[in-house]
């Protein structure tokens, strides 16, 4: 991750220890791509990775250990026929049956301390995933979440991080312990009879071709499908959650949401036509693997054509005891297939937070001198061919308002996130202090600029420390004046512990009227000399509203002020007025001068005035 004063990287893929410089050649990064899924994340582990390594020694050592009963269990019933019918002549069934349990408990123990030591690892580097993506995700652009999905890039940062979990603590060991196992089988099942061994291992080799037909190259890309849908489903989930109330509100049905319907109709359409392409091979490798025993049974019938021996019939009973010891190692095999390319899956799709540049820290930093905004003919696009700004140019003088009206998608709201860099132009430039925000350092930008957006977000803690979000080493003193300059005091006076009062799940709920003011608040208490106004009376009802705007002016004063407003009552005041269309400054002037014009402007001021004269009436028949 790049920050301020670091030399330039250009990291391909995720979470790599190694850096590379500009200068490194492609061969390099190519290198870096190729290494494995393991290899990477052995890397992030550090000096817990010997813990993986522990693991994958104490599995195999359970694995084989585990065999061992089974020696005993033969030699009980070798006794067992040898002395039939006079059972009282055996001597060592009890220290034999002893045996194969202390063999067995140990096999147990050594694999939870295996297990323990993977666990350990596993939860390492999975939290060393999450803290490094979203360390990534604080350098992107601010407007970065927004425009990827915050319901998908959840999923992709936990639940990614999760599966690499899941796949080192449990899958990683139980392959250690399945490559153990069949190696100490092959030689039991050879010295005992090396023909009822061949013959155990015929459905093995069946079973073994149906597993990699199920699991190869094609499973691989089912499974990045697989998880595609899931994104995809978890993403509309969020925008549907989101959107309950309007559906409340207005008596909407789920099918009003079509993109998330859409989401789930697909989901369950790829689940069922790979269930259905999977059902008749997993039917096959089933029975086959199960079937182990039949194979036994019939070589045996074909060779005790010539009589049964009692060491045949034992070793024939001792094999079928012990081979559904290898429909276990072949399920843990194919489990462990799939779950790898999960793995992969989930580390492409961090690779995909992970390669998104972030914002270029300044070469040559440099101050902004003064307060003033300007935007030189900008352009900008989201996916780099249709441009939903054109050609934009403003000017706001340090301590002047301006404000940014016209139709819904105009553009409004995506200029004035030019100006924080939530957003860079993909033509002009930007600039606060006639200095270029790209040339601006991220902190200094940061205490130069605040935004107070239309759905201020409060997180899940006492209003105190919300508001010293703003400045944390504030004191309490000026964390008051600056709730009393947002007029929140008489928000403060009814909440149970004051400012101390937790807001959020167990705490109380704010109106969206008041967590504006709490927000602006904030933004007091931050006190940068430019203020962005992004619809922020949108959500208050007209007691709140009123208090945002005395709150509002307050804020404003001695500073530039760009404001977002479909409420013209709430720009009538300001220096300037830019009317934004389809992407494109239409027009601009003072408020009163673009009155005295016939332009959209003056059109949307008369309607506005006549919705807001309008009343509900009630026609009386006589």
């Amino acid at each position: 991750m790049q920050g301020a004063g670091c030399k330039p990287c250009t990291v391909r893929g995720l979470l790599k220890e190694c850096e590379i410089t500009e200068e490194s050649d492609e061969q390099e990064v190519i290198g870096l791509k190729k290494r494995s899924d393991l290899t990477r994340l052995l890397d992030i582990a550090g000096g817990h990775k010997y813990l993986i390594y522990a693991s994958w020694v104490l599995s195999a050592i359970s694995a084989l250990v585990a065999l061992i009963p089974y020696c005993y269990i033969w030699a009980i019933m070798d006794e067992v026929l040898a002395v039939a019918p006079h059972f009282e002549q055996a001597k060592n069934l009890v220290h034999n049956g002893w045996m194969a349990v202390i063999f067995a408990v140990a096999a147990v123990l050594i694999y939870i301390a295996g297990l323990m030591c993977s666990h350990m690892g596993a939860f390492r580097i999975a939290t060393n995933i999450r803290i490094r993506a979203m360390e990534h995700i604080v350098s992107l652009p601010l407007g970065f979440a927004e425009d990827f999905g915050s319901g998908k890039l959840r999923k992709i940062v936990d639940e990614s991080s999760a599966a690499t979990e899941t796949y080192l603590a449990h899958q990683l060991p139980d392959k250690a312990g399945a490559v153990a196992t069949p190696c100490g089988l092959l030689i039991m099942l050879l010295v005992f009879d090396w023909r009822l061994g061949l013959l155990s291992l015929v459905p093995v080799f069946l079973a073994f071709l149906i597993m990699m037909a199920m699991t190869g190259a094609r499973m691989e890309e089912k499974m990045k499908e697989y998880q595609d849908a899931l994104d995809d489903m978890s993403n509309e989930a969020v925008e549907y959650v989101r959107g309950i109330p309007v559906v409340k509100t207005f008596g909407q049905t789920i099918f009003s949401f079509k993109k998330f319907k859409g989401a789930i109709d697909r989901y369950h359409e790829w689940v069922v036509a790979y269930t259905k392409e999977l059902r008749m091979p997993m039917v096959f490798y089933t029975a086959i693997i199960n079937g182990v025993f039949v194979f036994l049974i019939v070589g045996g019938l074909v060779l005790t054509k010539g009589g049964v021996t009692d060491e045949f019939m034992l070793d024939l009973i001792f094999y079928i005891i012990v081979t559904p010891v290898i429909s276990l190692t072949l399920t843990r095999i194919m489990f462990h297939s799939e779950n790898a390319m999960v793995v992969n899956d989930a580390l492409q799709r961090i690779d995909s937070i992970m390669d998104m540049k972030p914002l270029k820290e300044p070469v040559r930093p440099k101050k902004p001198q003064g307060a003033s905004v300007e935007l030189q003919d900008v352009s900008f696009s989201y996916d780099g061919e249709n441009d939903v700004l054109k050609n934009i140019s403003i000017s706001v003088p340090e301590g002047k308002t301006v404000a940014l009206v016209g139709p819904s998608g105009g553009g409004k709201t995506t200029l004035a996130g030019m100006i924080p860099r939530f957003f860079d132009p993909r033509r002009g430039v930007v600039k606060i202090g006639g200095v270029d925000v790209k040339d601006i350092p991220k902190e200094e930008l940061m205490e130069t600029v605040s935004f107070v957006f239309q759905n201020s977000c409060l997180i899940k803690a006492s209003i105190l420390d919300n508001v010293k979000m703003g400045r944390s080493e504030a004191t309490r003193d000026e964390v008051m004046q600056a709730l009393e300059d947002a007029g929140c005091m008489d928000i403060i006076e009814k909440l149970p512990d004051g400012v101390d009062t937790v807001i959020g799940t167990k705490g109380v709920y704010l109106s969206g009227g008041e967590q504006q003011r709490v927000a602006i608040a904030r933004v007091m208490l931050k006190n940068t000399p430019v203020v962005i106004l992004d619809e922020a009376t949108a959500f208050a009802d007209p007691d709140n509203e009123a208090r945002v705007q005395e709150a509002f002016s307050r804020l404003s004063k001695e500073k530039t002020v760009v404001m977002i407003a479909h409420r013209l009552s709430t720009v009538m005041d300001v220096d300037m007025v830019y009317v934004l269309e389809d992407g494109r400054i239409t027009e601009s002037g003072s408020p009163s001068a673009l009155l005295e014009q016939d332009g959209t402007f003056r059109r949307m001021w008369e309607n506005y005035r006549t919705a807001a004269q309008w009343r509900v009436t009630k026609e009386v028949q006589a």
